[in-house]
């Protein structure tokens, strides 16, 4: 018998591509409802369609506006809030939009989840946050700053607030990859920004484990990492053309708003109170008071002994890994096959 039957759980960004992974694995796993809450009607109309699941329901509202998420958690027993701005450039532009949803509407997501009584909310956060350089990293830090505080103010809460920090998860809606796969069945060459630039890899299937484990393990303020290898992008894009058999070259076009040239998944700070447990990275939350004298005296020697979990030094794919971590994606194997290409 699954944990999750007979529960009711709510999807806050609902109808983005991680959103709507987690939401679909939730039916298979036999929850009594599935809420979809998220601004756009249009894309909650599509996956209506798509899922044909009378325990799936939809909300249109918007986590920024209090009186929306009040509505969907109501009866609520597990919450993922992945409602976010998270497009770089974007942020950048408008930083304050970026606050309002993902610091402010996450405010929101945690403080009604409590007064409705749910028993777990887990936030989706991202490798950004780690010493971040934009405005969506840094309203992402912000996020799990306010997740984490509702454990400190408030010790005996009894909704547990965790969350979940990932790197690229490939083949999501305005990836890396399938803009390469686009460019390269059109016959153009692949824009490149930096072909050394590094980032990890996970496969959506990967990131919603991760959630499950969280629903399932955390304590309050928990962070949850999954380990995972790294590629540059320069073998990405060699590796789709070689798997495409195009000649398609590589145009480098220069790093982006606010992009680095690597990310990290944790840092050595966090890693000095981490909890290895093989698959995973649990960061506990810092819960130290406000009487701050004692820590004068006495600092913390452990975290000489760390260094970064990032991109640039873990474990670096091969190009033949590369191609066969894409051959897993169902996504890929059906462009392949539409590019009448034989698929493995």
């Amino acid at each position: 018998m699954s944990a999750y039957e007979g529960k009711k759980v709510l999807v806050t960004g609902g109808t983005g591509s991680f959103g709507r992974t987690v939401a679909q694995r939730m039916l298979t796993l036999g929850v009594d409802e599935v809420r979809v809450l998220s601004r756009d009607e249009e894309k909650q109309d599509a996956m209506r369609h798509e899922l044909r699941d009378g325990r799936a329901r939809f909300y249109v509202g918007d986590v920024r506006d209090a009186l929306s998420v009040e509505r969907a958690v109501r009866g609520v027993d597990y919450v993922f809030h992945a409602a976010a701005l998270k497009q770089v450039p974007s942020c950048e532009f408008f930083p304050l939009e970026a606050v309002r949803t993902n610091v402010l509407g996450s405010e929101n997501v945690v403080r009604l989840s409590e007064a409705a009584g749910v028993s777990s909310v887990v936030c989706l956060s991202t490798d950004k946050a780690v010493y971040p350089v934009n405005a969506m990293g840094m309203s992402k830090a912000l996020m799990e700053k306010v997740a984490q505080s509702h454990g400190l103010n408030d010790p005996d809460a009894g909704t547990v607030v965790s969350c979940v920090r990932y790197g690229n998860v490939m083949y999501s809606r305005g990836s890396v990859i399938p803009l390469f796969i686009k460019q390269v069945r059109a016959g153009k060459n692949l824009t490149v920004t930096d072909p050394g630039m590094t980032r990890f890899m996970m496969s959506l299937q990967q990131s919603v484990e991760l959630v499950e484990f969280a629903f399932m393990h955390a304590q309050q303020g928990d962070l949850f990492i999954r380990k995972a290898p790294a590629c540059t992008i320069g073998d990405l894009a060699t590796a789709i053309t070689e798997l495409f058999e195009s000649s398609s070259r590589v145009d480098v076009i220069g790093i982006r708003h606010a992009e680095k040239r690597f990310e990290a998944l944790a840092s050595r700070e966090e890693l000095a109170r981490a909890v290895d447990e093989g698959t995973y990275f649990r960061i506990r939350a810092d819960n130290r008071d406000l009487n701050y004298a004692i820590y004068v005296d006495e600092g913390d020697r452990s975290q000489s002994q760390f260094d970064d979990y990032d991109s640039q030094s873990v474990e670096r794919m091969s190009l033949n890994e590369i191609k066969d971590m894409l051959l897993l994606l169902q996504p890929v194997r059906a462009e392949l096959a539409a590019a009448g290409i034989t698929v493995p």
